[in-house]
């Protein structure tokens, strides 16, 4: 099996390496490409107004000046052109990919575009408090033998699989959970500041609310300490609301 390995925080991630590990228990033929540098909350964005860059480092490894996007476009339809992977898995993220997240999340956006080309995909993403001490040993000792269960079960092609650990060592885990995705109040403010010409630029950031607006849904479990599996549809139609304003036309 060809195994496709990108991710939003660049190429020289310590997830990356992580994720590396897991799909060596997989394959033997893993390919990586991701960004040259962090691309955090590019969301599923494409490069159009700029060249893109594509710079071998190594066999089977490259570097992508652009979006996680851009780096499994140019895998699937560049890199692996005459032989594509059979699967593409995005991360391991340093911290969670759940809720009002999925939207923003490169690593969720590289699974996306691997779903888009056809390519069965998963983005997968480790909790976390302390970027400088994450506990990837959790990600690394369960990930291989979900994604084997998860590709033996299958799923709809126009499905990503969005995997999320919880932020303890592997020992405390308490089972997994296949959930739907949560929402919680988003926190994103903005840092206004003076440049040395007077001229006003900002600073995104916030914190993250954990409090989930309903019981049972990705934000819930991995907080108490579950590993969680949700399924993504590209489909974006609310079918319910779509069926009410067609009876108004």
């Amino acid at each position: 099996m060809r195994v496709l390995l990108s991710n939003d925080d660049g190429i020289h991630a310590p997830g990356l390496a992580v994720l590396e590990r897991i799909a060596t228990k997989l394959s033997k033929d893993v390919w990586v490409v991701a960004p040259e540098q962090e691309q955090s909350g590019a969301a599923h964005s494409l490069t159009l107004h700029l060249p893109v860059r594509l710079r071998k480092i190594a066999a089977k490894r490259y570097a992508v000046s652009g979006t996680p996007t851009d780096c499994v476009l140019l895998g699937i339809q560049e890199v692996m052109k005459k032989n594509k992977p059979a699967l593409v898995l995005s991360g391991v993220n340093c911290g969670s990919n759940v809720g009002d997240d999925i939207t923003y999340s490169g690593t969720i956006a590289a699974a996306m575009e691997g779903t888009v080309l056809g390519v069965p995909s998963i983005a997968l993403s480790q909790l976390t408090d302390d970027r400088d001490n994450t506990s990837w040993q959790t990600a690394e000792k369960f990930a291989p033998d979900i994604i084997r269960k998860l590709l033996k079960n299958r799923w709809p092609r126009d499905t990503l699989i969005n995997l999320n650990f919880p932020n303890c060592n592997p020992a405390k885990v308490k089972g997994v959970r296949v959930c739907p995705q949560g929402k919680r109040r988003m926190n994103i403010a903005l840092h206004g500041r003076i440049d040395q010409k007077g001229r006003p630029y900002y600073w995104l950031g916030g914190d993250r609310d954990n409090t989930p607006e309903k019981p049972n849904v990705d934000i819930a479990f991995l907080e108490n300490g579950y590993i969680t599996i949700t399924p993504i549809t590209m489909d974006l139609t609310d079918y319910k609301t779509l069926k009410d304003l067609s009876m108004a036309f």
